[in-house]
């Protein structure tokens, strides 16, 4: 009967539990209801926060790349500066050449009436030089002084060609009194025209021999005519040939020489 009698107390315990908890169950219900929207709100927000750092760290990684573009124009921009500073000198050094060449090309034609009567007087004076001068190539000498004297009333060359040439004429001239030259050529001998090598010695000596080499002949710068030559000259005569011909190495020769005063 005890235990019979114990039982309802024991019943009504676990009935007050049961609502105890049914009661705890439906107040966290309730206040789940009421938690659910600022949950939904704190979810929201955190979303939204993540986007917005997406956000920041789109930008900042747009700024570090605007700033690398900035870093790479601003050096750009430097070399150019340099660059163009360097192109203006140059302008500066090209205007200053163009002036000159103006000036000098007003100044061309002013040169030009200055050369012209000096070039004439060059040929005029190379003229009688030859004229006066051992008598060798006379008609090579002479034609060439004729080449220019045509060449001064050509309108189609320079002045500038002219004067090459003017001065081409007179290295040739030069070079004759310091090489030593044979030529064959026709000379008079006691009234017979006579094939003959000649050769010249500088301007210091100029002799002629026959073929055949029985014959020689010096000029007498002084006396300003031919005459002729022992033939104990013959050997030096025929050995010079040889040596001006490149047939015979240079050697010390013993050949007549005309004293003037």
């Amino acid at each position: 009967m005890k235990q019979l009698t114990k039982f309802p107390d024991t019943l009504k315990k676990v009935s007050a539990a049961l609502i105890t908890i049914f009661a705890a169950t439906n107040s966290l219900a309730q206040e789940g209801k009421f938690l659910e929207p600022a949950v939904n709100k704190a979810t929201e927000i955190n979303q939204s926060a993540v986007k917005s750092q997406e956000k920041i760290n789109k930008i900042t990684d747009q700024i570090g790349d605007k700033l690398q573009q900035f870093k790479a124009i601003n050096k750009e921009t430097t070399g150019l500066d340099v660059y163009n500073g360097q192109l203006a000198k140059q302008i500066d050094n090209q205007m200053q050449e163009m002036a000159d060449l103006n000036a000098a090309i007003d100044d061309v034609s002013v040169i030009e009436r200055q050369i012209t009567p000096l070039m004439m007087r060059m040929i005029t004076g190379l003229e009688q030089f030859v004229s006066l001068d051992v008598p060798f190539l006379p008609k090579e000498r002479a034609k060439r002084v004729e080449d220019l004297k045509n060449m001064m009333d050509r309108a189609d060359i320079a002045p500038s060609e002219k004067f090459r040439r003017v001065m081409e004429a007179y290295q040739v001239e030069m070079d004759y009194g310091r090489t030593l030259e044979a030529y064959s050529g026709l000379h008079t001998i006691d009234g017979q025209e006579r094939d003959v090598d000649f050769l010249r010695v500088g301007r210091t000596a100029l002799i002629y021999q026959t073929r055949d080499a029985s014959l020689q002949g010096s000029w007498n710068k002084k006396a300003g005519e031919w005459q002729a030559l022992p033939s104990s000259y013959r050997t030096q005569v025929t050995k010079g040939l040889r040596m001006a011909k490149k047939q015979l190495a240079p050697d010390l020769l013993m050949l007549p020489v005309a004293m003037t005063d």
